[in-house]
């Protein structure tokens, strides 16, 4: 029996599940807990092995006749079987449309081992990598490996992985360092902490591959310490991992010494920026440090320094397991091997994604994320988070890669992927990402300190319907020149959110600037929703569910809105089976 979905009660599920095991003193039966399965959607998720049967959306309530009917009387309990997007009863998660599109490299075994047990991550191929590079390979053929298998940098950049270790190793310097970027902070993003929770052991592992390639002995792993599950089972993995023999002292008998510790952040996202992140480690204030030099130059304490983000150490074993041609056969010519992505917003099957590079956006939307909810049209997908960009539907048949994101003016960042339907302003998006960004700047420049302040001021202008067509002009002027001056490149890409919705939906500015109107009516101070007397069928549905009773007029008789009692709920919009009122 397996479990996961940390975050929806399922530990209270677990004490359920081996409390009523006790009580009927069930002896053959295990309860394992595992990480992430990826469809939130469902969650929690209980399996039953070995027959694989698929039970979602399982409450704490439902333990007792789980055990009682599927354990004790081999029936399944058909009500909590998990249903496809279509109705159809899945038997399995392979036959959920959701993953069919799916490889999972990354996330191999989130959700399927106990991240807690480093005997179950032994038992699939756990270590062998490493165990294969200390006693048969040269850390040059390793670096070759890496190289040759195209692996770029999870983290947004996208830097070629082996270069970046090759830059390290050939640094001058005896004392070197390794460091895991788990800083995760783009808002809906939670990629890392995924397979911090579920798979531990993966990023271990690749540290010390790291570490063993370009002379390093001491290992950092950089975590939010909102993060408490993820930090507590690093912890335990760790520990396991040293007591056999895995990290220390002379590791598989090769006089090879490493290992690691755990430092918590305190939830600054600049500290994602990898130089603001070596300030914090020291224990100074997390701002960006002037490049060059670069870290794997002059890193920690002034010493060279390899960082990589979570994700990407996540593939360094499968790789050498399996080979830089096998990686570099999956993806795109210059963006290879697979992509995690937090697919969240305006999509029925939320969850984490793990696609092959190259996979479209109208894929994971229609095809693993099962398409927009209530019938709405697709709008546009914000990728790469603060520092990404909107996709309107026009590029919805984008390949999802480095070079074809930033073709369209965004970018991959490290997997975050809202999908926005039709009622969404994307005025009011760029202002939540800028509201973002001003609040977490670290307020070393000027450009990203004030300028990305100015920035938020116009779009609050836009907003309240206070703006001018000259008010976008500006916008769009201070965005140019926040991406040129910025120290890092946090401040560097702020800007590209405004940039990307100006340039894809400038009608809408143009409407928010020029006629005063938020035609998807989030702005209220703009916002005017009015019932369309042809359509209108006087079945007063919208009167008895508006909670201000600001819709008038008698029974059977076409309704009228009072503008002075509406608060711009929108509640009369969604419940109007005619589709008579709108803006």
């Amino acid at each position: 029996m397996v479990l996961g979905c940390t975050s929806s009660k399922s530990a209270e599920i677990l004490n359920n599940f081996r409390k009523i095991l006790k009580e009927k003193n069930i002896k053959n039966v295990r309860v394992i807990k595992t990480g992430c399965f990826g469809l939130c959607a469902k969650g929690p998720i209980v399996i039953i092995r070995p027959e694989d049967t698929f039970y979602a959306m399982v409450t704490p309530n439902d333990c007792e006749e789980i055990i009682q009917t599927h354990i004790i009387e081999a029936k399944r309990v058909e009500r909590l079987l998990c249903k496809d997007i279509d109705g159809k009863i899945v038997n399995s998660l392979d036959e959920l449309t959701f993953y069919k599109k799916q490889k999972r490299i990354a996330l191999k075994n989130c959700g399927v081992i106990n991240p807690e047990e480093i005997n179950e991550y032994l038992a699939f191929d756990g270590y062998k990598a490493l165990e294969k590079v200390l006693t048969q390979m040269k850390p040059d053929d390793v670096i070759d490996i890496i190289n040759d298998s195209g692996l770029r940098g999870r983290g947004g950049a996208g830097f070629p992985t082996g270069k970046k270790w090759e830059f390290a190793k050939k640094a001058e310097g005896t004392t070197k360092y390794v460091v895991c970027n788990a800083d995760e902070g783009d808002p809906g993003a939670f990629m890392d902490r995924s397979i911090l929770e579920g798979d531990p052991h993966s990023v271990l592992e690749a540290m010390a591959i790291a570490g063993y390639c370009i002379g390093a002995n001491k290992g950092f792993i950089y975590v939010r310490a909102e993060y408490p599950i993820a930090v507590e089972r690093l912890k335990v993995a760790i520990k396991q991992a040293r007591e056999y023999g895995i990290l220390g002292k002379n590791i598989f008998n090769t006089n090879f010494d490493f290992d690691i510790e755990i430092r918590l952040g305190a939830g600054a996202f600049v500290c994602g920026e990898e130089t603001a992140l070596l300030e914090s480690i020291e224990g100074k204030r997390g701002q960006p440090r002037v490049k060059p030099p670069f870290p794997a130059n002059a890193g920690l304490w002034g010493k060279p320094t390899l960082i990589n983000n979570v994700e990407t150490y996540a593939n360094i074993a499968q790789i050498i397991l399996n080979g830089a041609k096998w990686y570099s056969s999956i993806g795109t010519k210059n963006s290879k091997g697979t992509k995690v992505f937090a697919l969240g917003g305006n999509v029925n099957n939320i969850g984490l994604v793990e696609v092959p590079m190259g996979t479209t956006l109208r894929e994971i939307v229609y095809d693993i994320g099962g398409g927009i909810p209530n019938g709405r049209e697709f709008k546009a997908a914000q990728t790469g988070g603060p520092s990404g960009g909107c996709i309107p539907k026009e590029h919805l048949d984008t390949p999802i890669d480095y070079e074809s994101l930033k073709e369209i003016g965004s970018m991959m960042g490290s997997g975050g992927l809202i999908v926005m339907d039709d009622t969404k302003c994307m005025v009011s998006l760029a202002k939540f990402y800028l509201e973002f960004t001003v609040s977490e700047s670290c307020g070393k420049c000027t450009p990203c300190r004030i300028g990305t302040k100015r920035m938020l001021e116009i779009l609050e202008k836009l907003c309240n319907g206070e703006g001018c067509e000259n008010d976008l002009h500006s916008l769009e002027k201070l965005a140019l020149n926040i991406q040129k001056a910025s120290v890092c490149g946090l401040g560097q890409t702020a800007p590209n959110p405004v940039l990307s919705t100006l340039k894809h939906f400038r009608d809408e500015f143009n409407d928010h600037a020029i006629k005063k109107e938020c035609k998807a009516l989030e702005c209220k101070a703009m916002s005017k929703i009015v019932i369309n007397e042809e359509k209108c069928k006087g079945c007063g549905l919208c009167q008895k569910h508006c909670p201000v009773e600001a819709i008038e007029g008698d029974a059977r008789e076409k309704r009228i809105i009072n503008q002075d009692k509406c608060i711009k709920c929108g509640t009369c919009i969604n419940t109007c089976p005619f589709k008579a009122i709108g803006n």
